[in-house]
């Protein structure tokens, strides 16, 4: 996953509404629908590119569908146009489908350029920057949304996502800190908890977390983003058994969270459960993240199904690269290494992907690859980083020990 363990991905939801500011971790990882096969490009301005018509059954789509219309008329309506983008939003991280940040940013047409948008504005954008790992474009709109407005909750948690995607803690702490007064203890808990985390300190990270949720009772969409936050703490730290619960129990709370899905089917294939990561996945296969973890599960019991899933997914990471979308490395460079047996085509990719986030996969794929292209000096970046970091899950410390030892 990408730029997931904060947002990304597991942090979209609190009681305070601050889904949007974590929510494109994972539609942010450039994601392809299932449908996108060949690139198109309109010839006219007034060329539709799709027709998405609203069903009796969803609400959001007819009310998406109606502020388009109203926006069509009239784009200079702000609040509608923040409101198409925010369910716009929404809809990309529910659906795994990246467009929907084109179609946000399309709503915000009319301030998109500003130096000085409405605070609202400035947020969306960070937060679509964010989707898109434009890391710094976000973070400039974001430190200038907190000064500016303090008291924004929505801001200080999306710039503590960015900060520790980044892999510079101290100053997701700090947001953290700021966050907590104004989201509530939990809210603060948990995002203290996921920076701790990404440093590699998980234990400490399940030690807050759980006295966290300890104190009181809970929303269930912040229960659910806590104990999602809990889940992948306690994987890092090595307790797989009562992870694989928790993973299993926020996906009970919320059975759309794509980005807890995710991870659990990450921690099931560590753990050599292939058949369990099939069940947990088959059917959201048209979000390439969900499909990555299905082709690593039947490559690995070698079924029928797995070439043709490997070829699709191989199509979708080249349609990707033909829109410029670089946002798949991690997911790629994973495939070249398990499905494609391209240590050095995998180590590249990782490569490319460490110049832009340090999460802990981050830091796992830059070690893996290293070590299986017989290149253990390419961990270096890795190895300093967790030295910095004052790592200690267990699982990172023995990778980084093979490197060490395996380094001339």
């Amino acid at each position: 996953m990408c730029s997931h363990s904060l947002s990304s991905k597991g942090v979209s939801r609190t009681a305070l509404g601050l889904t949007l500011a974590v929510s494109l971790g994972l539609a942010g990882c450039g994601q392809t629908p299932a449908t996108e096969r060949v690139p198109f490009t309109p010839t006219t301005d007034s060329a539709v590119l799709e027709q998405v018509p609203a069903t009796a059954t969803d609400a959001k789509a007819r009310e998406r569908a109606a502020l388009r219309r109203a926006l069509a008329a009239r784009a200079d309506q702000l609040d509608l146009a923040l409101r198409l983008a925010r369910l716009d939003i929404e809809e990309g991280r529910a659906s795994g489908d990246p467009r929907y940040l084109g179609r946000a940013q399309a709503a915000l047409t009319p301030w998109w350029d500003a130096a000085t948008p409405p605070p609202g504005v400035r947020l969306l954008r960070a937060t679509i920057l964010q989707g898109r790992h434009e890391f710094p474009a976000a973070l400039a709109d974001l430190d200038a949304l907190v000064r500016e407005s303090p008291d924004d909750a929505q801001a200080w948690l999306t710039r503590a996502v960015v900060l520790g995607v980044r892999g510079e803690h101290a100053e997701a702490a700090r947001s953290c800190t700021m966050l907590a007064p104004l989201a509530g203890s939990l809210a603060g808990a948990v995002c203290q908890a996921q920076v701790k985390s990404l440093a590699g300190r998980s234990r400490e990270a399940q030690s807050l977390l759980s006295a966290a949720l300890a104190r009181g009772a809970h929303g269930v969409e912040e229960q659910a983003w806590a104990l999602s936050t809990l889940a992948e703490a306690t994987a890092r730290a090595g307790d797989t058994e009562r992870a694989a619960k928790l993973f299993a129990r926020v996906l009970t709370l919320d059975p759309s969270d794509a980005y807890t899905r995710a991870a659990y089917a990450d921690l099931l294939l560590d753990l050599g459960r292939p058949r369990d990561v099939i069940a947990l996945v088959k059917d959201h296969g048209q979000d390439d993240n969900q499909l990555l973890r299905r082709v690593l599960a039947e490559a690995a019991l070698g079924t029928p199904e797995a070439p043709a899933l490997a070829a699709e997914l191989g199509s979708r990471h080249a349609v990707s690269h033909l829109r410029g979308d670089g946002l798949h490395a991690r997911e790629e460079a994973r495939f070249a290494l398990h499905i494609l047996k391209d240590p050095a085509k995998a180590l590249k990719l990782a490569q490319v992907n460490w110049e832009v986030q340090h999460e802990p996969w981050d830091v796992r794929l830059l070690l893996e690859t290293a070590l299986a292209n017989h290149t253990p000096e390419a961990a270096a970046p890795a190895l300093r980083f967790l030295e910095a970091s004052g790592a200690d899950d267990p699982g990172l410390l023995a990778l980084a020990e093979r490197a060490r030892k395996a380094s001339p």
